[in-house]
């Protein structure tokens, strides 16, 4: 493929769009699904080991909760649908009182008024993501969605597939993409798409150190466009 235009964007970008993971980057689901999942363990007698549920966030491949409850305890639990339903009522509580983290709204209609694309990538399922976007209000600044529905669970990140989904329906170059990420595997899918990537540990994450990433920043209000396009210039540079 041609380089010599790639970094010629809108308005003299360097990058062509900012990809965004959802769980844990626009919304914290993540704090709230360990503890609520944690107390469906106490409830059986059981300790949830929050290394073991850190190890698994980001990605989709992995055995459900409930499979994971069953292996702890040695058997099939025998109330599934009110265990599953009873956690289920917990964590949907504590999400309805979580607040869109603290600047992606601000970045999201930055880079949309300068002519940056923007999409959600996300291992979770559509009707999860877009669900809340639009329960926030925000759906208008993310269009364009790529989620596990589109790819399946077997090509969820750490695979690239979701970004390099997400890119093609932007109709951009993967490497023109600036990938915003809470997780681990996040970065390494990010990583293996070509993308420019910016780890943003926070929450379930905060003590990773993400060492992969090519930016790592405590939240999205310490990120603006220009810093953004500085980072993709230095990188073009090396």
């Amino acid at each position: 493929m041609d380089d010599s235009g790639r970094h010629a964007t809108l308005h003299g970008m360097p990058f062509a769009a900012l990809l965004f993971d959802f769980d844990g980057l626009i919304l914290d689901t993540e704090t709230s699904e360990f503890e609520t999942v944690s107390e469906s363990f106490a409830d059986h007698g059981l300790e949830l080991s929050r290394d073991e549920w850190v190890s698994i966030i980001g990605t989709a491949d992995h055995p459900h909760w409930t499979e994971m409850l069953e292996t702890a305890l040695g058997r099939p639990l025998t109330n599934w649908e009110e265990v599953l339903e009873t956690r289920r009522a917990r964590h949907h509580a504590r999400i309805s009182q979580e607040s869109i983290r603290p600047g992606v709204v601000e970045l999201a209609t930055a880079a949309r008024d300068a002519g940056v694309k923007v999409a959600v990538a996300s291992s979770s399922p559509l009707d999860w993501v877009l669900g809340h976007l639009t329960g926030h209000g925000i759906d208008h600044l993310f269009p364009t969605q790529a989620t596990r529905d589109d790819v399946g669970p077997a090509r969820t990140k750490p695979q690239p597939d979701l970004f390099l989904l997400a890119a093609e329906r932007l109709g951009v170059d993967p490497r023109d993409c600036v990938v915003l990420e809470d997780s681990e595997p996040g970065v390494t899918a990010a990583n293996a798409a070509g993308c420019t990537t910016v780890g943003v540990p926070a929450g379930m994450t905060a003590h990773l150190e993400f060492a992969h990433a090519d930016l790592v920043v405590p939240s999205l209000d310490h990120v603006d466009l220009a810093g953004l396009a500085a980072l993709v210039a230095s990188q073009g540079a090396s």
